[in-house]
């Protein structure tokens, strides 16, 4: 029975790549989607998605309680996230709140039902995405309600694994320094993309962490900054 993998964000320009290389693995993906039309795109061999809204706490609840009766899930991979630009002081309410229910509840509201899915199996991997504002304050100035919210996360990661300890679950934040993305590569135009991380090399990562050998792996978080 192939091993499935929960993933969201497979849409995206890293979630599309990271697909790949977890199918290329031969993992069945479970990777729920923002829109009908998302969904139906995700739809290949090996691969199921639905419609899923992940900042609904019942919806996502709901869902797992789905998947996990019919799919022997052993980790989960959430790449969902949002970005705002605002600055500290510039940091409104509503920008606040917007950015943790994208960079934080997506992630959580999965993150608390898988939980018991997989101390009941006898272990999971959880992979998170963090980012570099919020582990450098100075950086994080620049762009309050994003570094907050993804601050949030490598806090999570630590409670997952200080409560999966002695039960096999653990979780790894993984943090990128800038992505070659075709957006980055317009926004910034004058820098060499060379110095960027590729999204293979996020992949990859994800791949080697997932593997028997990667699971040993006790470092919750891990730094892919090439020279960006």
């Amino acid at each position: 029975m192939r091993t499935s993998v929960l993933i969201t964000g497979a849409t995206g320009n890293l979630g599309s790549t990271v697909l790949q290389r977890l199918l290329a693995e031969g993992y069945t993906l479970l990777a729920p989607a923002s829109s009908a039309v998302s969904a139906q795109s995700l739809h290949r061999e090996h691969v199921t998605s639905i419609q899923l809204d992940l900042t609904d706490e019942q919806a996502v609840k709901a869902y797992v309680q789905e998947v996990a009766e019919r799919e022997d899930i052993r980790a989960a991979v959430l790449l969902v996230g949002g970005f705002a630009g605002n600055s500290l002081p510039d940091t409104d309410g509503a920008t606040l709140r917007k950015m943790i229910s994208l960079n934080f509840e997506t992630a959580f509201f999965l993150v608390r039902e898988l939980l018991p899915v997989f101390e009941q199996r006898g272990g999971g991997k959880i992979i998170l995405i963090g980012a570099r504002p919020a582990l450098q304050a100075a950086d994080g100035a620049k762009l309050g309600a994003y570094a907050l919210s993804k601050g949030l996360v490598f806090q999570l990661a630590e409670m997952v694994n200080a409560y999966g300890k002695d039960k096999g679950i653990d979780a790894t934040v993984i943090v990128p320094g800038v992505i070659d993305t075709p957006v980055n590569r317009q926004t910034m135009p004058d820098v060499d993309p060379s110095n960027w991380v590729s999204p293979e090399a996020i992949a990859d990562t994800i791949a080697f962490l997932l593997s028997d050998s990667g699971r040993q792996v006790r470092e919750s978080v891990v730094k892919l900054y090439n020279n960006s």
